[in-house]
């Protein structure tokens, strides 16, 4: 197959990253020809992102950078959002689905960067380690072995057995930890790992209790002082998987009262917006925790990793119309044509779009070397693979067709 090179310009595509993403993620992009690749070190308001967005076409941030409906609306030109991070949900899903725009991320990519810390501060945390550090820092020589214990034989529950929970449970056993875990889904244990029935199971048996949870409706304030009361008693609650997941001022009070003996949190239910801000938590001065601003993922080589899996997919669909990995336009992976150009086509999905389409086309005498349609519940996708000497007059036909969102020629 020959390598296709896109219809559109490569020095009239702007690409916008936010949020200091790693500059892996811009050399993808300007060792193949695109010249028009902002970065950015910080967050954009709403205000500020709806003056930017008007004339850029992919569109990069992190975890800070909320896309609202309205910066939507602005972005008439976008074709696609990449979050350098694990998560989507500072993206309203549905209005870039309604728009065709297709949106990634990097779910798998700082796994690891993850996984290490929570192992770290469970070790600082069960040997009382904050305590010591803090008096040594004052002057004070504070060697004594009560209260500190080794992570060998004691019992690491885990809540969310996604793919950073059964990280750490590797991890964990390889240090002779026993675990048990809960997920809404059944999931195959690792190693000798425990499936537990129940919230309350797990968090009763454990030593050590790890969060590796989405931010959803159901897991907020999921851990919260009824629950706080089932664990325990002495035992360390890290939560390195989203803020609203802990209710903090049971968590304050459980630390006071001794019911638990220490805890690492990464993620707060408000953060501040940049580095230097002013950081407020109950939880600051307590003894035998750990707060850390949001970097459980924040490694060279996790942003490195972050910075190649998303460019690398915004990289395919824009000369490729490959939509693996999407959140919001229905995946397709093909490979290049030889002879033919290429058309995308996002539409609503409701009936009759599919056969419009081929109606339009041979009515015209139009062939189609290829084509290709995947549908979710919102949007269909179809990829056409057309005459090249008819494809501009295509490209118009296409756009005509009742129920279009967005159509572009590929190459």
């Amino acid at each position: 197959m020959s390598k296709a090179g896109t219809s559109y310009p490569k020095e009239k595509i702007n690409i916008l990253f936010l949020e200091n993403i790693s500059e892996k993620a811009v050399q993808q992009f300007k060792q193949n020809g695109y010249v028009n690749v902002r970065k950015l070190s910080g967050a954009l308001s709403e205000a500020e992102l709806i003056k930017e967005i008007k004339d850029v076409h992919l569109l990069g941030i992190r975890s800070k950078t909320q896309i609202t409906a309205k910066v939507l609306d602005a972005a008439t030109k976008l074709q696609a959002i990449g979050c350098f991070c694990i998560g989507v949900n500072q993206v309203n899903l549905k209005a870039a689905t309604q728009k065709g725009v297709v949106v990634f991320n990097a779910p798998y990519s700082n796994t690891r960067s993850v996984a290490e810390l929570v192992i770290g501060a469970a070790i600082m945390l069960i040997r009382r380690i904050p305590d010591k550090n803090k008096a040594a820092h004052e002057g004070r020589w504070f060697k004594e072995a009560k209260g500190s214990y080794e992570l060998r034989g004691k019992t690491l529950g885990i809540i969310g057995y996604g793919n950073i929970g059964s990280q750490v449970s590797v991890l964990a056993e390889a240090l002779g930890m026993k675990i048990r875990f809960y997920d809404i889904e059944t999931k195959l244990p690792l190693g000798n790992a425990v499936a537990c029935k129940s919230l309350k199971e797990v968090v009763s048996q454990s030593d050590i209790v790890s969060l590796h949870v989405p931010e959803t409706n159901q897991t907020k304030n999921m851990v919260n002082k009824a629950l706080l009361k089932q664990f325990k008693q002495g035992a360390i609650l890290i939560n390195y998987a989203r803020g609203e997941v802990v209710d903090i001022p049971a968590l304050t009070k459980a630390l006071e009262e001794k019911q638990l003996s220490g805890a690492a949190i990464d993620v707060f239910p408000v953060e501040p917006e940049k580095n230097g801000d002013v950081f407020e938590s109950p939880l600051q001065g307590l003894h035998n925790v750990l707060l850390t601003p949001h970097i459980g993922g924040s490694t060279e080589e996790a942003q490195e990793n972050i910075g190649e899996d998303v460019s690398i997919k915004l990289f395919q669909y824009l000369e490729r119309g490959i939509t693996n990995g999407s959140h919001t336009v229905p995946p397709i992976s093909l490979p290049p044509v030889d002879g033919a150009h290429r058309i995308l086509h996002i539409h609503n999905n409701v009936p009759g779009v599919l056969s419009a389409i081929n109606t339009e086309l041979s009515k015209h005498n139009i062939n189609i070397v290829g084509q290709y349609l995947k549908t979710n519940d919102a949007i269909g996708y179809v990829v056409l693979d057309v005459d090249n000497k008819l494809s501009k007059r295509a490209l118009e036909l296409l756009k005509a067709v009742k129920h279009t969102i967005k159509v572009r020629m590929l190459y």
